[in-house]
């Protein structure tokens, strides 16, 4: 199958997928349609009634018939003014509510997606899928379609009045029609390439402007200002030139339809011209070509621009599309399993794990038991594999090889809603959003009360700053809790975590962002409301897991050793492992 062909029957399918946005709103497309039938009907008979008076009523001399002809045009003139005014609202409407639900797909879509497709998908270019990708569709569905259709019948309707009136004269206007039809088509094939480009540079624009944004602490601490602007120049000069790349196909193709309608007005004013001085044409029907060659071209032109609109909707829509065709690498069992009475034990049978299929392996045979209510640790140097651990058993990755069970049930066959419900999360990155401290807390869930989040806050000692805020916990955070020290911002996440009172709760470096003082707090707190929690915890700093049940030491994603802290530094080793294993708990701790 040819390039072209391929691109054809892409088009199309990216057509058919559009469709099923608008499909809802139909009839109002049906209505619109109809509107603009009239509409076209409207604007090409004011030349027929211009044709009419002229030679009918004007040359001789009947002025009371020429009024009659006067008030039609008015009334036409009226009419399509109302038709079009109802009709441009009518398709904004439907368009914008379909650019609604084309958002709301997208949005969907990208916050059901596995957390490895962030991975390796920067934040940007998800931002511009969500919001320029979708708007670049704008005009296409709100009245793109619509103004297709009433430009196809306004040439329709013209083309008619034409070969009514003279046919000789309307060959002499549409005789420009060939090499206007290839120009469109050489148009409109390069135009597409160019609008591909213009998708992708704002993509990786927008991606490059959001990282950089976020990390501009670290830009002005090493001094890379002068070396960053430079490396976004060289990224806006590829938009920039993308841009024009465009333009410059556009500077030629508009002109050349001017061109080609004023040509085709030449063409009628000096054949029909000649027509009308030898009596073989009426003046009143010249003028009405020389009206109709001009309205002619409009429709032409308008569906040039519907072109220029359909090439940029489908290079966006086939950005948006690959968007929501990505396929969830987590799958969920049809027939999944519910936890009756969850106890929160959990176990590791030789699990190997790696992110990439051509990669590392991450874990290799890892197995271990923790028992419901036990605090267990887990300890190694970095990239040992310990966040690893907490990933799949949350399933945010999908293992390779071995099984994980809760509570004597294989995790895969649990629902993940369910499988995750189990689990309280606190992580060393504070994921804050702008809006209230409640509203981070609950997230929303109606089901958290006020009263509860006091509780929590207050058991992790979170209410000393809490309450000393503006507007206590109805106190509106800025950016990612800007206006919150690092310990502030932990202390909520902790919190958040312990109003959904979790079966087990999973702490991966929870304290390392908060001061001493802070950390007594919370591990005090923590021993308090761990009580009947199965806890996992991966630290770095000794008072977190010194009074762990068991702690696992990780080293290049294997189990070196396991034991209680005490037991971890009495075994008797040889000289080589001990040091080993001490070396590792030290560093990590």
């Amino acid at each position: 199958m040819s390039s072209k062909t391929k691109s054809k029957a892409a088009d199309k399918t990216l057509v058919k997928r559009l469709y099923f946005y608008i499909r809802p709103y139909i009839n109002h497309i049906l209505l619109a349609i109809v509107l603009s039938l009239v509409v076209a009907y409207l604007g090409t008979v004011r030349p027929k009634l211009t044709q009419i008076a002229v030679d009918d009523h004007i040359a001789i001399g009947d002025f009371e018939g020429l009024w009659s002809i006067i008030i039609l045009l008015l009334l036409a003139l009226v009419g399509e003014f109302i038709l079009l005014m109802v009709n441009t609202y009518l398709t904004r409407w439907f368009g914008q509510n379909a650019l609604y639900s084309l958002r709301s797909a997208v949005f969907s879509k990208i916050r059901n997606l596995h957390v490895q497709y962030f991975d390796r998908s920067p934040i940007g270019r998800l931002i511009t899928r969500t919001t320029s990708d979708v708007e670049a569709l704008s005009e296409l569905l709100s009245d793109g379609v619509v103004a297709i259709i009433g430009d196809m019948f306004r040439i329709i309707f013209i083309l008619y009045f034409m070969f009514a009136m003279n046919w000789e004269l309307s060959l002499v206007t549409i005789a420009i029609l060939p090499v206007l039809f290839y120009a469109t088509f050489w148009f409109k094939k390069r135009v597409r390439v160019s609008f591909l480009k213009v998708r992708d540079q704002i993509a990786h624009l927008n991606s490059f402007v959001q990282e950089h944004i976020n990390g501009m602490k670290i830009v002005q601490m090493f001094n890379r200002e002068d070396y960053e602007h430079d490396k976004f120049r060289e990224i806006n000069r590829g938009h920039k030139e993308a841009h024009i790349e465009t333009i410059y196909y556009f500077s030629i193709f508009w002109p050349l339809v001017e061109v080609f309608a004023s040509f085709a007005m030449a063409l009628i004013v000096w054949y029909g011209g000649g027509r009308a001085l030898m009596g073989g044409v009426s003046f009143g029907v010249l003028l009405a070509f020389i009206q109709y060659a001009r309205q002619f071209f409009q429709p032409i032109r308008g569906l040039s621009e519907k072109f220029n609109t359909l090439q940029s909707a489908l290079a966006s829509s086939e950005r948006i599309f690959e968007v929501l065709d990505t396929e969830h690498q987590i799958s969920e069992s049809t027939n999944s399993v519910t936890l009756k009475n969850p106890k929160g034990k959990i176990e590791f049978k030789d699990v190997w794990f790696r992110y990439n299929k051509e990669g590392a392996w991450i874990l290799k045979g890892v197995s271990f038991v923790v028992e419901p209510g036990q605090h267990f640790a887990i300890v190694g140097a970095t990239g040992a594999g310990k966040t690893t651990i907490i990933n799949i058993l949350l399933r945010f990755y999908e293992i390779e090889k071995g099984e994980i069970y809760i509570d004597g049930i294989e995790f895969r066959e649990l629902s993940l809603e369910d499988l995750r419900s189990l689990f309280g999360l606190v992580l060393q990155d504070h994921s804050l959003f702008t809006g209230s401290v409640m509203d981070n807390i609950t997230l929303g869930n109606p089901e958290i009360t006020r009263k509860k989040v006091i509780e929590a806050s207050r058991d992790v000692e979170a209410s000393r700053f809490i309450e000393k805020l503006p507007n206590s916990y109805d106190y509106v955070l800025k950016k990612q809790g800007s206006s919150l020290s690092l310990g502030q911002k932990q202390l909520i996440c902790f919190v958040r975590a312990l109003v959904y009172n979790p079966l087990v709760m999973i702490l991966d470096e929870a304290t390392s962002s908060v001061d001493s003082e802070t950390e007594s707090l919370v591990n005090t707190a923590s021993k308090r409301v761990m009580k009947g929690r199965t806890t996992i915890a991966i630290a770095h700093r000794l008072a977190t897991i010194q009074d762990a049940d068991i702690i696992l030491v990780m080293h290049k994603g294997e189990i070196r050793e396991q034991g209680s802290h005490s037991n971890l530094f009495s075994f008797q080793f040889d000289c080589k492992q001990r040091w080993a294993i001490s070396k590792i708990i030290r560093i990590t701790v």
